[in-house]
């Protein structure tokens, strides 16, 4: 029996997995803990290390989305329980996609007023005027204005989500990058400005009539002064109370700060002591203050967002949607940086987007990460989003036990929360001050923001500023920094000679570089800042070059006319002489004429081309060849500079210059033409311009478009045509490839003329050229630049 068991053979089936399959499965893990985070983070967490720090910091979180899901409601024109909602339903969702662990997702102070002045225009409150059918007079159907921008507020929110996520899934994280700081703190302080103009009216309890479109905030305003003699006293006085208790409840509170564990809930305590005090002296009916009224207990049912009204918010959803994601990501690398973990920009616009899109559905309104609550989670301890699930705890308690306690809460007493906790924001109007010492285009981008957002609104001016952002970039690559660079002896060091006095231009080669990548918005700029730093006219030293060119064909076709010529009348001198025994007579009237016409010609040719060429000033550079042409056609050019030419001055009695350039390799025999070039070029001056090689750094070029391909052919093509070498250093592997895909580069071309640094580029133009070795340094001429 023993030996039948030990005998016995067992056979195990299971799937192989090779690599392959096993990537496939690791990629497909990594694809789903990334989509959702928490199924990552939430197996490993501690409640031992992070249970009691969470807690204690969701429930300080909790405490302030109390006060101001009520207070950023009345922003966002609808009944204070849908900003408990709001407190509620994102902050659940945020947990499940988010990778921030210390944003507090839920209300906010600009994407509520953003809201606003979407559910104010599209439900104004004269849509909602019904007659009363005992005294015939016009009343407000409250309930039924308060359901429509309920509705309007879910649709909004509902689209933004959904562009959030889309952005997301396409990998569009980057977006939020064009916001650049001072545009953002701009746009947030022209966002308080709103807030206050549409608090005014719960602080002095009047009636303004509702503007829409440009200019609408100064008509607003204008018309909430004239209605400011019919203030309702009682209102005044809650909320002169209110804020003047609050501020220095708040200043007690940041004084206080390093010495309390957990900040004091001033803004709870504001709103638990107006609600026992109203409900105390009954200051609804007996002071007729307004209060918040019925808040229903429970949850409400969830609803499908009114799609019809798509059409009439796009616009508004995109800016809450790049607004609520640019302020969030903003505070999550923030706290990640601090912290040090990774936020996900990608996944943080789909959580986002979640949290909206969803909420929309139990008519939430748009949410991001709120700076004031977020800070209290952080400094409170707290370690991950089980600090938002504690919140949002305390919320729903709130919610369905406690809400109907609030009832009896005076409407300015939240108007007067709103307003103390814009003092932040208003603190930054500083930046004026600041971005005046530091940059004049920043505070161009400032100060066109805050007004564009105050005269054209929330989302045309966020447009408009974005747009006005982008053009100062493009102004800023239109208009950069073109420096000739040297190099500092013993070094293989070059940097721009005019603000390096130890830097020393090597000899013959022009080093050029653009502080900012080319394309074909400074591509015919690049090419006039290298002609005046190289200080080679190109376009005019063309034109001369190929004039003598002509001159030189010219001459040579006239010579060897006259060799034809010549040896015709030998030939017929021959014939003559065999036929005659006598001395043969040979008649050279008809080739003198012929002679005597072509100079003449060519004299004439030569004195129009030097008057036009006077006449036009075209004096500042030029290419004359220095000695004849050889026989394989090249010739040897030099490259003069100088003043502008004064016609009147040129004369057969002007005196050279000593030094001056006169030779053209020309025959003796056209005197008339050389002496017309001596007088032409001595009124140039005397500077000869050596420069056989022209290097252009391009390490600055992160990419290149096709125009700045074209303009870089043209300047290798031309400047080649007066044997002027170019060649290109610090290229980045994509602008090479760009290169090659434009035809620029072949394998010989990109062998002879690109090289990695600019030191190796200055070595081979010495070596191929033959010229001199780098510059040494001397003290004194250092001194003398200096």
């Amino acid at each position: 029996m023993d030996s039948r068991a030990r005998s016995a053979k067992y056979r195990v089936e299971r799937q192989v997995l090779d690599e392959q399959r096993l990537e496939e499965a690791c990629c497909l893990k990594r694809s789903v803990m990334s989509s959702c985070p928490v199924l990552y983070w939430l197996p490993k967490y501690s409640v031992w290390d992070y249970g009691m720090p969470d807690l204690v910091s969701g429930i300080s979180v909790g405490i302030m989305h109390l006060p101001q899901g009520l207070a950023y409601a009345l922003l966002a024109s609808v009944p204070p329980v849908f900003g408990l909602y709001t407190s509620l339903y994102p902050a659940l969702i945020y947990f499940f996609f988010g990778t921030s662990r210390h944003n507090s997702i839920g209300t906010f102070t600009v994407l509520s007023i953003m809201v606003g002045s979407v559910t104010e225009r599209l439900a104004p409150d004269e849509f909602f005027l019904k007659t009363n059918g005992t005294n015939l007079t016009l009343e407000m159907d409250v309930a039924a204005r308060d359901a429509y921008r309920v509705q309007v507020a879910a649709a909004t929110t509902f689209l933004g989500g959904l562009i959030q996520v889309l952005l997301g899934v396409i990998k569009f994280g980057f977006v939020g990058t064009y916001l650049s700081e001072p545009l953002v703190r701009a746009y947030t302080s022209a966002a308080a400005a709103h807030a206050v103009v549409a608090q005014l009216k719960y602080l002095f309890k009047v009636s303004p009539k509702r503007f829409t479109g440009p200019l609408s905030q100064v008509y607003t305003l204008v018309d909430l002064c004239l209605s400011l003699p019919k203030t309702h006293l009682p209102t005044l006085l809650v909320s002169s109370v209110t804020i003047v208790l609050l501020t220095g409840a708040k200043e007690l509170n940041s004084f206080l700060s390093t010495k309390l564990p957990v900040p004091i809930p001033v803004e709870l305590i504001t709103i638990v002591a107006a609600t026992l005090l109203s409900s105390t002296i009954h200051l609804n009916n007996n002071y007729s203050v307004s209060v918040v009224g019925e808040i229903p207990s429970g949850l409400s049912a969830p609803s499908v967002p009114n799609l019809s009204l798509f059409g009439d918010v796009i616009g508004d959803a995109f800016a809450l949607a790049i607004v609520g994601y640019a302020v969030s990501i903003s505070l999550g690398k923030t706290f990640a940086l601090k912290h040090g973990y990774k936020v996900d920009s990608n996944q943080e616009l789909v959580a986002l987007g979640l949290s909206n899109a969803v909420g929309s559905f139990f008519q939430c309104f748009s949410v991001c990460s709120s700076m004031s609550r977020s800070l209290v989670q952080e400094t409170t301890g707290g370690k991950t989003q089980m600090a938002g699930v504690a919140s949002a705890l305390i919320v729903l308690v709130t919610i369905l036990k406690l809400g109907m306690l609030f009832q009896e809460l005076p409407k300015a007493v939240l108007a007067s929360i709103v307003l103390v906790n814009l003092k932040g924001m208003f603190k930054q109007y500083s930046d004026v001050v600041t971005l005046w010492r530091r940059s004049k285009i920043d505070l161009a981008v400032w100060l066109v923001t805050w007004v564009s957002t105050m005269l054209l609104n929330l989302d045309l001016g966020l447009a408009a500023s974005i747009a006005f952002a982008l053009f100062t970039v493009t102004f800023r690559t239109q208009m950069p920094t073109y420096s000739v660079l040297g190099n500092v002896p013993g070094t293989e060091l070059y940097v721009d000679i005019e603000t390096h006095r130890e830097a020393r231009e090597v000899p013959g080669v022009t080093i050029f570089r653009s502080s900012a990548t080319v394309y074909f918005a400074n591509a015919e700029l690049y090419l006039e800042a290298l002609k005046e730093k190289s200080g080679l006219d190109i376009g005019k030293m063309i034109i001369y070059k190929r004039r003598q060119e002509a001159k030189q064909r010219r001459r040579e076709r006239r010579a060897e006319r006259r060799a034809k010529r010549q040896a015709k009348g030998e030939k017929r001198a021959q014939k003559a002489a065999e036929q005659h025994s006598g001395p043969p007579e040979i008649s050279v009237e008809e080739d003198e004429a012929d002679d005597w016409r072509e100079t003449h010609i060519d004299m004439t040719a030569t004195e129009e081309e030097e008057q036009s060429r006077t006449e036009r000033g075209n004096g500042t550079v030029f290419v004359i060849p220095t000695a004849p042409q050889t026989p394989d056609g090249c010739s040897r050019w030099e490259y003069l500079k100088g003043g502008h030419p004064d016609s009147t001055s040129l004369g057969w009695m002007s005196e050279l210059q000593d030094g001056d350039t006169t030779t053209l390799g020309s025959s003796s025999e056209d005197t008339l033409s050389r002496d017309l070039e001596q007088v032409s070029l001595g009124s140039l001056g005397k500077w000869t311009w050596d420069i056989h090689s022209i290097i252009l750094d391009l390490s600055t070029a992160n990419f290149i478009d096709t125009v700045a391909i074209q303009t870089l052919k043209n300047i290798f093509r031309d400047f080649s045509e007066i044997d002027v070498d170019i060649y290109f250093s610090g290229c980045q592997a994509s602008v090479v490839e760009q290169l090659e895909r434009g035809d620029f580069f072949s394998e010989t071309l990109r062998k002879q003329h690109l090289f990695v640094s600019v030191h190796d580029a200055v070595l081979y133009c010495l070596n191929h050229r033959g010229a001199a070795s780098l510059p040494r340094y001397d003290p004194t001429q250092a001194s003398k630049r200096g």
